[in-house]
């Protein structure tokens, strides 16, 4: 056993959801599940790898260049400081399409991943953004361009194509004044690349699901008048940081009239007797992965007719929606048939049907359409080993109120296989 394994051997991961929606949560039981002796953590990593290199040789690119954390987390799973290197440009991954890796880390780092069995090579970064170089911008962007040359060269030396996430505009001027070189995004090739799960993705997407129902039981346990948005919201993250989990990309929890419009932060705003709840975990769990799940919870558990009306619609939105889904379906298909949202609340729509989910939210995307189609792309299907996340926002223009639900899948050629697995308050 590992060592994350003994030393959370112990440790209540889980909820088993054996009695009614009314139960006492003080009382839930939790069924510990370990997850670490199931994950082959060199398999899942020479998975992800081989699909961004695969993705490079079949859109004709020679290599890449990934700065986004989450896209070298996915490729080499190398993990440093990831909220700070998201706006600070000071680590780098270099993958040829012929298997070459080289990572570039933040300065004395390199330790950090020298165990991995993705990354061939590890080197110190060579950074240009302002708060790194300062008046040196310029000078450090020609400097690592010299570097992408040279590494081009050496690894790809008969194609010129460099697909490139992020950047900053310095390093792409720089890289197109020293060499012939044709710039890509990137961003295409390695989210089509993450968009289709291994089982040992699945185990770890199972892991970070488990950690955030723990915290939703718990929020819905200590739920009472009196407290405020923010400190119902920590009782999320502190089971996530106990349970090695990583960070939240949203802060979506609001109550009462801050349920309608949609996308409101969490703030100090006291709960009041009565309230809706709603909430949007949206958490980077266990291994990296996310957990996007919605609920929508009333504070003393009795919910008003108007309450039970919106939630109902939000039901049948959720129910009819991953009733349709399954391999092969046509974006385009999909959306017409989907569930048509009553006239007075489509102006606060979510802004899609479904989305994508592994190490964030991720591609596909529908969103809703307009009269025409012509408000997205809508030329792919859903495709065997996908996970997606089907959302309901429910919420009349000028309404109180509104209700948020979304839940986690895996798509099957015969259909959806629900992920997520926290109740709903009632059945409609």
């Amino acid at each position: 056993m590992s060592n994350f394994s003994s030393k959370f051997a112990d440790r209540k991961i889980g909820p088993k959801y054996l009695e009614p929606i009314n139960q006492n949560y003080q009382n839930q039981i939790y069924k510990p599940r370990l997850y670490e002796d199931k994950i082959d953590f060199d398999r899942l990593r020479m998975y992800r790898l081989n699909r961004v290199q695969e993705q490079l040789r079949l859109n004709n690119v020679g290599a890449c260049i990934l700065f986004d954390p989450i896209n070298i987390r996915y490729a080499t799973d190398s993990r440093n400081m990831s909220l700070f290197t998201m706006h600070e440009l000071v680590r780098f991954v270099f993958i040829s399409a012929d298997n070459k890796v080289i990572l570039f880390d933040y300065p004395k780092s390199e330790h950090l991943s020298s165990h991995l069995c993705t990354i061939d090579e590890i080197r110190e970064v060579v950074s240009w953004d302002f708060f790194s170089a300062n008046n040196f911008v310029d000078k450090n962007a020609k400097h690592w361009a010299g570097i992408v040359q040279d590494l081009m060269r050496e690894h790809s030396p008969n194609n010129n194509r460099l697909a490139i996430d992020v950047s900053d505009p310095v390093g792409i001027q720089m890289l197109l004044k020293q060499f012939n070189v044709e710039i890509l995004n990137a961003q295409k090739i390695v989210e089509t690349a993450r968009s289709i799960k291994s089982e040992d993705e699945l185990v770890c997407m199972k892991a970070s699901i488990e950690t955030a129902e723990k915290g939703m039981w718990l929020m819905k346990e200590k739920l009472h008048a009196g407290m405020t948005e923010e400190e119902l919201w920590s009782y999320m993250h502190k089971v996530n940081i106990e349970s090695g989990g990583e960070w939240f990309e949203t802060r979506l929890l609001v109550s009462g009239p801050r349920t309608n419009p949609w996308l409101q932060e969490c703030s100090n705003r006291v709960i009041e007797s009565g309230d809706v709840v709603a909430f949007d975990t949206d958490m980077v769990g266990p291994y990296g992965y996310c957990a996007d799940i919605s609920r929508t919870f009333v504070e003393g558990n009795n919910f008003n007719d108007e309450q039970r009306r919106l939630y109902d619609l939000a039901l049948e939105h959720i129910n009819h929606n991953k009733s349709l889904i399954k391999a092969g379906l046509n974006f385009r298909e999909f959306a017409e048939q989907s569930w048509k949202l009553p006239d007075n609340c489509y102006d606060n729509h979510y802004p899609c049907i479904i989305h994508g989910v592994g190490l964030c939210d991720e591609w596909p995307f529908v969103a809703y359409p307009n009269k025409d189609f012509s408000n997205s792309d809508y030329s792919a299907h859903f495709e065997e080993n996908m996970t997606i996340c089907v959302e309901s926002y429910i919420g009349e223009v000028g309404g109180k109120e509104g209700i948020k639900l979304e839940d986690q899948f895996l798509v099957t050629k015969d259909g959806l296989k629900q992920l997520s697995s926290f109740p709903y308050e009632y059945s409609n």
